[in-house]
């Protein structure tokens, strides 16, 4: 109302009839920009606060009302909700594989309206990985350059994020310990096939540490399992254990401190 009351009183100078469809307009075009744009904060404000409770059902429900949505920001987050719910136990084949195919297509349309989302490319790289997974080791092992690709892109852009630098990580100690047929199928998809090492991965992992210290239990564990695999026993004991005791907030956390615990007692 004050507003309108200022717009009342700078409008006594113009004509009766001109000031109020100048005005008219201008409360509801500007207002609705306003509010439209709002309503995205709103719901990446809700989105964030849900997925940080590890409602992961709630937060999809939220976000796939948006789907068409020209938001970069919210169409990842949908990309990311999409992932988590079908990583569920309760969520069926058929469902998961759905939800793994939409994931994709959300991500590339984030990326699609901002190339310079660091997040969009990040999911990118992810689900990309994931529909490698329903559709052949030919494919996945052929998108392994397209995925590092997009995880470079996303640490060039935010390199403090430890999750991407977490997931080069991973990319290398995949790689590292590729058995010789996916070796063999990597030689006839590439002139130079993609190789790396576990010292490689290492390194990754322990940048991700440093990044953002503790932020994530599988972090902790690969630091575990690469160790392990450089024959270096006492630090993997030291970081499977920190695996184990790291509080279990998804169900993620809790496949890891049960692998955590397995590795404990094998050694």
């Amino acid at each position: 109302t004050q507003v309108l009351r200022k717009s009342l009183q700078r409008g006594l100078v113009l004509s009766t009839g001109s000031f109020l469809v100048y005005e008219a307009h201008k409360l509801i075009f500007g207002f609705a920009e306003v509010h439209a744009s709002f309503k995205v904060e709103e719901v990446i404000e809700q989105a964030d606060y849900l997925y940080g409770s590890g409602e992961t059902e709630k937060l999809y429900r939220l976000l796939v009302q948006h789907k068409t949505s020209e938001d970069a920001d919210l169409l990842w987050r949908l990309a990311r909700a999409s992932r988590d719910l079908a990583q569920l136990s309760s969520t069926s084949a058929e469902e998961k594989k759905q939800l793994t195919y939409d994931s994709l297509e959300y991500a590339k349309k984030a990326l699609e309206k901002n190339e310079s989302n660091s997040a969009a490319h990040k999911w990118y790289g992810i689900c990309l990985s994931d529909v490698g997974d329903y559709e052949g080791i030919k494919t996945k092992i052929g998108n392994a350059i397209v995925i590092k690709e997009h995880f470079q892109r996303a640490i060039e852009l935010n390199p403090k994020d430890a999750t991407t630098i977490h997931l080069i990580g991973i990319w290398c100690y995949s790689f590292a310990e590729m058995p010789w047929y996916q070796r063999k199928i990597a030689a006839t998809l590439f002139a130079t096939p993609p190789t790396s090492t576990f010292q490689e991965a290492l390194r990754y992992f322990h940048m991700a540490e440093e990044a953002d210290p503790n932020f994530y239990s599988k972090n902790l564990l690969f630091l575990g399992k690469t160790y392990l695999k450089l024959n270096n026993k006492k630090m993997a004991l030291l970081w499977l254990s920190k695996a184990k005791e790291y509080p279990a907030q998804t169900e993620e956390d809790k496949q890891v401190q049960k692998e955590a615990l397995e590795l404990l007692n094998s050694i």
